[in-house]
């Protein structure tokens, strides 16, 4: 019985699913990382990230305790996949597929290794491999040697193809959406995560209708009030808003992998003279950061320039965090082009296909006249001579004091 168990097959089960990129576009991408692996004497890519996988395969993967991966060669691209997936793999990948199963632990290199077999240079993640997994990637393949693709990869994703552009001006419409929803169920007496299910409701609605076939997955609102709002990651809770607190509105779509964003200070029905004030340099400080977003501007000479703003106010101490980062094939779990994010320490020149965000936040902590946190954000693709602001959201008190 034993010899009836498969160790790896291929299951092609059903057809290949729709997608918002086409066969030209998922080659493209394929064919740059193989042009950098060949200027560089590297004779395949092995990529584990949630990230990369996506970007160069269509595949978006549920770890559950289990390996991925995608091989790039100089031939084709291969997804790596567990049984318990089915066919779903094959269907999303713009990539060929080869599934491993559990009877052995493994599989998951035996895989690999009908993949990678004459292979002496191999492209990997540095920053996604554990010491355990480089462990057993050199035990599976004694004779190769190891080399980082992590920041070339995240360089080429940087830089958005039209496909991507229209993807993510997509998310950005469904963002306000969300936005929209969170301010009608606005009220004194409601609890945060009420709030957070309305809106991501409408989200995921949205997103179901707007392709002709989507994987639902991921969508999130974080809803704060509060002392909540002092973290921009802080979860939702069943805090019931009251009559005068500061509240920050999280919208975040996810389609396909990719990730766009609106964020908003608020209020519920007033806020006080010294929150006012609070607020209204924030947004001054949020609408000096989108005059500064330009092709050629350095992130650092942004992030400082705003930092003098704060300092006029007296106000830089209580800043919480960088002006803004980049957008792509990433959520609050898995990826990062943390090249391009508007930083102190980041000297990259913004280009022509880069999307970045705008968004500022000072937090006063419990007790201050002003306590909470206060958050703008907009996303701007950069063009050729100029960026587009692609958040129509309003901000500031004029806006967002909601019951007033």
């Amino acid at each position: 019985m034993q010899d009836d168990l498969q160790h790896v097959t291929s299951w092609r089960n059903g057809e290949k699913s729709w997608s918002p990129f086409s066969e030209q576009e998922m080659h493209r991408r394929q064919a740059d990382i193989r042009a950098y692996a060949a200027e560089h004497d590297i004779d395949a890519c092995l990529f584990t990230s949630y990230h990369n996988i996506c970007y160069f395969s269509g595949f978006l993967y549920c770890y559950f305790g289990r390996k991925y991966a995608l091989v790039i060669d100089g031939d084709g691209a291969t997804t790596v996949t567990a049984a318990i997936d089915g066919g779903q793999p094959w269907r999303r990948s713009r990539a060929e597929n080869i599934v491993y199963t559990d009877w052995r632990k493994d599989n998951y290199f035996r895989a690999l290794r009908q993949l990678l077999p004459k292979v002496r240079r191999l492209g990997i993640e540095f920053d996604q491999v554990s010491l355990e997994f480089h462990r057993q990637l050199v035990e599976a393949f004694p004779d190769i040697e190891f080399v980082d693709v992590a920041a070339a990869t995240m360089w080429q994703r940087t830089i958005k193809s039209p496909a991507e552009l229209d993807l993510i001006r997509t998310g950005a419409r469904i963002c306000e959406l969300g936005g929209r929803t969170c301010v009608e169920a606005v009220a004194a007496g409601v609890p945060e995560h009420e709030i957070a299910i309305a809106s991501n409701t409408a989200m995921i609605r949205e997103i179901a209708r707007s392709c002709p076939f989507v994987e639902l997955m991921d969508s999130w609102t974080w809803f704060q009030s509060g002392i909540n709002t002092d973290g921009a990651h802080n979860p939702v809770t069943n805090r019931v808003i009251q009559s005068g607190d500061i509240l920050s509105l999280n919208c975040f779509p996810m389609i396909f992998g990719y990730y766009t964003a609106l964020e908003r200070t608020l209020f519920c029905e007033f806020a006080n003279p010294e929150q006012l004030r609070l607020w209204e340099i924030n947004c001054e400080v949020h609408r000096q950061g989108l005059r500064l977003i330009r092709p050629g501007a350095r992130c650092c000479d942004i992030a400082k320039e705003l930092n003098e703003t704060y300092r006029r106010h007296d106000l830089l101490k209580y800043r919480s965090f960088g002006y803004g980062h980049s957008f792509g094939v990433l959520s609050h779990y898995y990826g990062r082009e943390a090249a391009v994010e508007l930083r102190e320490d980041v000297e990259t020149v913004l280009q022509p296909g880069m999307v970045v965000s705008m968004e500022p936040m000072i937090m006063f902590p419990d007790g201050h006249a002003g306590a909470g946190g206060y958050r703008e954000h907009d996303i701007l693709i950069i063009g050729e001579a100029d960026s587009e602001n692609i958040t129509g959201f309003p901000f500031g008190p004029e806006h967002n004091i909601i019951g007033a």
